[in-house]
């Protein structure tokens, strides 16, 4: 039986073991998707080791990151952003072969082209991490201009204090790649001027647990554009699926 699994630390309940244990058994087909808590990137060459009919991986926090080292190829798109969220395992002979990619950006890009209009030019990307990367990648390729917001003085950022309403205005794509709202605390949101939003606003939440993030029903509450994380979700799981299988 082949296997399939997911990496990080740590995991608790993953959206990915029981969406793909459940497409095996409605497909019919004879697989089983695990999860691997491992405290260490350095414990991956175990994993490995004691699966010997494990076909692919994802990989999410902290390790999209960590893991490049580990491999023997990544994809242009994954080398751009920096950061490996699919493993395809390649068995040669004795030997494993490990080939990254991101199906983050995929996910993203996706989801949300059909929302862009021709006065969306410019986004603002509410974080720094893993994810934001991709995000960044994925509306550069739609040809947009983008702006990371951290809390921290960065290089190529801005901070959340320098965020006016004409800056709104200007940048009224808004995508949320931090954990701010995420289940269980839903009351907080990022610390942005929700009052200069309006119809030609789009607030994006990488987050889909709850729905509605505060930050989207406060920009919904001005006429904003919302939608959660879900989608991109599904569309980076379709992805893995055909990563994994890719000839």
């Amino acid at each position: 039986m082949d296997k399939y699994g997911l990496i990080g630390y740590p995991l608790g309940h993953s959206f990915s073991i029981s969406y793909f244990n459940q497409k095996f058994k409605d497909e019919g087909i004879d697989a089983v998707y695990e999860n691997f808590e491992i405290v260490s990137i350095d414990l991956l060459p175990e994993v490995l080791d004691s699966n010997p009919n494990l076909k692919g991986l994802n990989v999410t926090i902290p390790y999209k990151q960590k893991v490049i080292p580990f491999l023997d190829k990544i994809s242009p798109e994954a080398r751009a952003i920096g950061a490996v969220n699919v493993i395809k395992v390649i068995h040669e002979g004795k030997s494993v072969k490990l080939k990254g990619y991101n199906s983050d950006v995929i996910g993203f890009t996706q989801s949300i082209e059909p929302m862009l209009e021709r006065y969306h030019k410019k986004a603002l990307i509410l974080g720094t991490g893993g994810a934001s990367k991709a995000v960044d990648y994925g509306l550069k390729s739609l040809g947009l201009e983008t702006v990371f917001v951290s809390r921290y003085e960065r290089p190529g950022t801005i901070q959340y204090g320098n965020i006016t309403p004409e800056v709104i205005k200007e940048y009224n794509v808004i995508v949320n790649c931090t954990p701010i709202g995420m289940y269980p605390n839903t009351e907080v949101c990022p610390e942005l001027p929700y009052e200069a939003m309006d119809s030609h606003t789009i607030l994006y939440d990488l987050i889909y647990n709850p729905d509605e993030t505060l930050f989207m029903k406060k920009g919904a509450a001005y006429g904003a554009n919302v939608k959660n994380g879900l989608e991109m979700l599904l569309l980076q799981a379709f992805s893995s699926w055909d990563f994994w299988h890719e000839k």
